[in-house]
């Protein structure tokens, strides 16, 4: 298996961890401060980026596309089936990592083009995972949810205590 794939599978994994020890009510709960998101939604955003990975056509992967399926942000289980949907589509994604392609995202000033290896791309999709399970750490911690995890969060360059 691919050097990259295999952390990223890793990565996702923990979001088990959430999805199997959470009510649909905690998944969807939008009460903590600053930003009133729900864990759900996190969840839903870092599926939506690996989900974009796989409709690459034309030599471009459009990460303004994303699903959105409301149903992932509410329902654990729904959750859990878009999450094993896309870990097998993870193991078995044959593609060459240092393959050029074009990504097409919006940094706040409409869409633009930006040139990546799909390695770069499955990097920076874990990195992601990772920067979001630190804020659903945030909004778990809010609502006095402890998980047992210690790594769950944090990214491995993290300078530990």
């Amino acid at each position: 298996m691919n050097s990259l794939i295999e952390p990223t599978l890793k990565s996702l994994k923990k979001a088990e961890v959430i999805l199997f020890n959470l009510t649909d009510e905690q998944l969807s709960n939008t009460s903590i401060p600053p930003y009133f998101s729900s864990i759900g939604k996190h969840v839903r955003h870092i599926l939506d980026f690996y989900d974009c990975i796989f409709k690459l056509r034309n030599n471009k992967i459009d990460l303004t596309t994303r699903s959105r399926n409301p149903l992932v942000e509410q329902h654990c289980s729904d959750a859990i089936n878009y999450l094993y949907e896309l870990n097998n589509k993870l193991r078995n994604f044959r593609v060459n990592t240092n393959q050029e392609i074009i990504v097409v995202d919006n940094l706040g000033e409409g869409n633009i083009e930006i040139p990546y290896t799909i390695g770069a791309l499955l990097a920076q999709a874990n990195s992601h995972t990772i920067h979001h399970y630190a804020i659903i750490n945030y909004i778990l911690n809010g609502m006095k949810i402890s998980i047992n995890d210690l790594e769950f969060g944090y990214n491995a360059t993290t300078p530990r205590a």
